[in-house]
Order: structure tokens, then sequence, then C-alpha cells
């Protein structure tokens, strides 16, 4: 129960905090993932034997750290996820990025393209028939967000980010875009920056981006709940 952080729990709802470098669902790697460990916890504090059900209805990037949002319940998990489909849940990112925007605020709003389909078959196919696939299945959608400098020493800035939708990588490729990558995401970010400004960012799991906060309505009424957490100590000396 000591191995993760409740933020929040009702009957129907579970807000605990991400630590960076961990999955929040599992995967083929077996590695240790968030919702495992939140099930153990309810598991341990309800004595429930067998299976115990969690509703994942979002999730956080291995590298990224902050607050998820679980359903305890089916009623849980369907009123969190309505909510997110109404874009009726508001999240609250901060990171460090390299350098300054031009602008000390404004939004980014651009299309991008998702291919949606897990391709079957692929032996039983042309390569002619498996690029009209592809080109059936690459959506056109927008990606937005808004950022704010909260304060800069020209080499680092700290970012209050909210972004609008939940596209995949989103913030991580839409600031890598604006010419700042976040701090520590060799993924996106050159290799010229991350040589130049990398060198003092010593987790390799993690990187300066943080689910701070975020706001929802309780699963069984028409109550808003409210949580944020603080910045990383380990920021404070970027800026």
């Amino acid at each position: 129960m000591s191995s993760i952080k409740v933020l929040y729990e009702d009957n129907h709802i579970i807000a605990v905090e991400k630590p960076a470098g961990v999955l929040t669902q599992g995967d083929r790697t077996g590695d240790v993932n968030l919702m495992d460990l939140v099930k153990e916890y309810l598991k341990e504090k309800y004595d429930k034997p067998g299976n115990v059900f969690l509703g994942l209805v979002h999730r956080l990037d291995k590298p990224v750290q902050g607050i998820v949002l679980f359903g305890k319940t089916s009623k849980g998990a369907s009123r969190l996820s309505e909510q997110f489909r109404n874009h009726t849940i508001q999240k609250t990112y901060h990171g460090i990025v390299v350098g300054k925007p031009k602008e000390e605020r404004g939004v980014i709003k651009e299309q991008v393209n998702k291919i949606s389909f897990f391709a079957e078959g692929f032996t039983n196919k042309t390569d002619a028939e498996l690029l009209e696939e592809i080109k059936k299945a690459t959506k056109t959608r927008t990606a937005e967000l808004e950022y704010q400098v909260v304060r800069s020493n020209e080499k680092f800035s700290l970012l209050k980010i909210l972004p609008k939708t939940g596209r995949f990588h989103q913030i991580r490729i839409q600031m890598n875009q604006m010419g700042c990558p976040i701090l520590g995401d060799v993924k996106y970010a050159d290799e010229s920056i991350v040589r130049q400004y990398f060198g003092d960012w010593k987790s390799k799991n993690a990187i300066a981006l943080c689910a701070t906060a975020i706001s929802f309505k309780s699963a069984t009424e028409d109550k808003q709940i409210n949580l944020e957490i603080p910045l990383p100590e380990e920021w404070s000396k970027y800026l």
C-alpha cells in the first residue's frame, strides 16, 4: 500500500500519482505498471479475494509523472470516460523546455495524422494493397494546446500547458515543433539539442513533464473535484 501515493478516493473513483518511468498499463515487457500497483492497493485495503476491478480511462506516457484517474467500479469508469469524451475534464501539465518560446503565452493548433488500424494478413496482400489500406485508415485530426511561460532563464523555461485534445505524445511533439523540446525527451529532440542541453538530466526513464492538476466531476453527484500536486523538487536546479 505504501508503493503508491493516493490523492483522492471515493466509492467509484481513485486518483493516484504516477512516478516517472512507470507504465500506466501493463504491456508485453512485464514491467511494473501503475494499474497493477493500484489493484494491489485496493485488494489489500479492502481485503478483497480474487481479481479486483479497475477501469482505465486515460494514460500518461511512461517517462511522464503526475495525476492519473481510474474507475473503481464500472459506473466510475463510465462516468469518467464520458467526461473525457466530452472534454469536460481539465488537465494541467507543467514542463521544463529548452530555450524560451517567442511569445509568453499562446495556442498551438495543427492538423495531425493518425494511423487507426491494426493490419492483418500482411503476407496475403501486395504492397499496393497495403498502401491503399493505410491511406484509408489515416485520419486527420486536430491537436490543440495552450501554454504560458511561468518563468525562464533563457536556457530553460517552465511552462504551464493546457491540452485541449489528447493526441498521442501531443505535448512532447508540439513543444519540439515549436523549437522548445521537453528537457530529457531524447525521443523527439534533435541530437544537437540533446548534446548541448541534456547533459545534467540524469534520468533515462523520465522527462521534465508532469500532469500537475486535474478537475473532474464525481460519479454519483454533481460535485467538482480539483486535484493538484507540487512540481518535482529536482526541477528547481534548472530554473
